[in-house]
């Protein structure tokens, strides 16, 4: 399976700008469609017993990513987190979940950020 390593800068960078652009969905298709899994579904609400301090939660039995409010929606590290579970759950894969899917999405967000940082420095 393909890890985050193997995944181009421009395709990091408009995984997150899609989703600060109001677009995870899209986001989602994206990252779905490269790592050929089936999109997850994405929703607003909270899962009993799991609200404190939970931003965002993966139900691998519905294939679904849940925000704790629709602010989450449109946060990289929390939607990009959360489908590392997503597809650890479809291949099988738990290891370190975590710690892995926190690397996961830094490694999106970083590459993000460096871009930004390009564009600003030849602008100037």
């Amino acid at each position: 399976m393909k890890t985050h390593d193997d995944v181009p800068d421009p395709f990091k960078v408009m995984v997150v700008a899609l989703i600060l652009d109001s677009h995870p969905e899209t986001a989602l298709k994206m990252l779905s469609d490269h790592y050929k899994v089936d999109r997850p579904s994405l929703k607003v609400g909270v899962i009993k017993g799991r609200t404190k301090g939970i931003k965002a939660v993966y139900i691998s039995r519905r294939k679904e990513i849940m925000a704790a409010s629709s602010e989450y929606l449109y946060d990289p590290f929390v939607i990009i987190h959360e489908f590392y579970h997503h597809l650890r759950s479809i291949t099988g894969v738990h290891r370190g979940t975590e710690r892995f899917a926190d690397a996961f999405a830094i490694d999106f967000i970083k590459s993000y950020l460096l871009a930004v940082k390009e564009i600003k420095r030849t602008a100037n």
